[in-house]
């Protein structure tokens, strides 16, 4: 198996598990979620307590819906940005993660950055923003949206800060 981490934090942010399609030159992975619901399972065994003088016992019911990408990798999301606040983003991201970057991965991610940022602004008003569990600032953000008449979040990632490590 294969997970990929966050360059800049080290953590967990996708795995071979998901799918993904390169949009924008390579810039970014699209991954499809899907809501799915997690806690407590009703089993029928098929005895009926009622007959058998036992009362019916209430089930603890916990079983709440989650994206699946957001609950398997503890992506916590965060406030939304406006267009400054985006682009002041943007700025200081490629500041820190270019240095990390291989030399050829550095011209093509200089090179085709700005038009994955168009990209993500164009969505901006329907982008939900997550980080990674440790929350750390300096961090990639995973970005999420619903496409038309989409019932399932699409995950936008910026492929170049993703590390793939085998398990």
């Amino acid at each position: 198996m294969l997970v990929y981490q966050d360059l800049l934090s080290g953590d967990e942010l996708l795995s071979d598990s998901f799918r993904y399609n390169e949009v924008e030159n390579g810039m970014l992975w699209e991954v499809e979620g899907k809501w799915v619901v997690k806690g407590a399972v009703d089993v029928d065994i098929g005895a009926n307590p009622s007959a058998e003088g036992g009362e019916d016992e209430g089930v603890d019911d916990t079983a709440v819906k989650v994206v699946d990408i957001v609950d398997t990798f503890r992506l916590q999301e965060q406030p939304a940005f406006d267009k400054k606040q985006f682009l002041a983003w943007v700025k200081r991201y490629i500041k820190l993660l270019t240095p990390k970057l291989e030399e050829e991965k550095q011209e093509h991610f200089k090179k085709n950055i700005e038009g994955a940022a168009k990209f993500l602004l164009a969505k901006l008003k329907d982008l939900q923003f997550f980080v990674g569990e440790s929350m750390h600032d300096d961090g990639s953000m995973v970005f999420a949206y619903y496409k038309d008449g989409a019932t399932d979040p699409t995950f936008l990632y910026f492929a170049y800060a993703l590390k793939e490590v085998k398990c």
